[in-house]
């Protein structure tokens, strides 16, 4: 997190921490700055001041520059870890049971169309990266990212894609939603959008509603209830003028299980709830919790998956 050139913090083991490093100058700032962006074919300059980007290896930089940043130009780069963590990783960890991670990659398997939620800096590219090696390898995958940095491994048929921003003269912009729309064209097996921000929250609905079973998504929230009421806030910003039950009905029958991340004061990631997408009662989208962190433990409920359509379609009975 460099927010000048002589004030940088590096996050370490869940800890931000000052360090005695810093550039000679404003200037040498600026120019790294240029030459990061250029490499990545993006722009920043005083008529477009914000950029997202990424590094060659997959880190995601954010660049303000004045006078939107009061002190000087402000870059933050995050970055993953160089060894790639998987399941049996998080289960090390603490972030997951194997009882929970097991049960997760049945569904995987069978198709259930999940959806990651959590805060920043939770996990959740990391949980859906772990969750994607128990996709099956026969399959055709399709990534649609902002900036990519997924690291989808073990499938030969992967098709990578990512968004570009509008150049300066406000020309060449290809969104979120085009990327979704383009690869129902492109015969997927199942599509993981990296995040969802916006709009682009109905194209991924439609997906998962159309024969996409087994895709994958993340987003931002607070808490399941805090995800599913943000994506209603989504839809309507895609200018659909569903009504408020019908978009409610869209979301609980698109999206199967609800998997909630979050990051505690000492900087561990855990999965603190994983829920399956009851369908509607009284009006609201209802939830049936499977697994519920409780006294710092993962704990499966008594609840058992409701909905078995897709066990019986794609494969045996083996979550009962």
């Amino acid at each position: 997190m460099i927010n000048s050139f002589d004030e940088i913090y590096i996050e370490k083991a869940g800890k931000i921490l000052l360090v005695n490093k810093r550039f000679s100058s404003e200037e040498e700032l600026f120019d790294v700055i240029q030459r990061i962006v250029g490499k990545a074919g993006r722009e920043v300059n005083l008529a477009n001041p914000i950029v997202d980007t990424r590094l060659s290896g997959g880190e995601r930089v954010n660049v303000v520059l004045p006078p939107i940043s009061l002190e000087g130009p402000i870059v933050t780069i995050r970055r993953f870890p160089k060894i790639r963590i998987g399941m049996d990783d998080l289960i090390s960890f603490g972030s997951i049971t194997e009882e929970a991670a097991n049960f997760l990659k049945e569904l995987v398997r069978l198709k259930y169309n999940i959806f990651i939620s959590g805060g920043t800096s939770s996990g959740k590219t990391t949980f859906l990266n772990a969750l994607s090696d128990f996709i099956p390898k026969h399959e055709r995958i399709i990534t649609i990212e902002d900036s990519a940095e997924l690291q989808i491994t073990g499938v030969d048929n992967l098709i990578r894609l990512e968004a570009r921003n509008a150049n300066t003269a406000g020309t060449g912009e290809v969104t979120i939603r085009e990327l979704i729309r383009t690869s129902l064209r492109m015969r997927p097996d199942r599509i993981i959008v990296g995040e969802v921000r916006g709009a682009e929250a109905l194209d991924m609905l439609n997906a998962m509603n159309t024969g996409h079973d087994g895709s994958l998504s993340t987003g931002h929230a607070n808490s399941s209830y805090d995800m599913l009421y943000r994506l209603e806030t989504m839809i309507l910003e895609s200018g659909a003028s569903f009504p408020l039950q019908a978009t409610r009905q869209h979301i609980a029958s698109s999206i199967d299980i609800l998997v909630h991340l979050a990051k505690d004061g000492a900087g561990n990631r855990r999965v603190v709830e994983i829920s399956e997408l009851k369908g509607i009662v009284n009006g609201e989208i209802d939830l049936n919790i499977l697994f519920l962190l409780k006294n710092g433990k993962l704990n499966k409920t008594d609840n058992s998956l409701i909905h078995m359509e897709k066990m019986n379609l794609y494969g045996k009975d083996l979550l009962r």
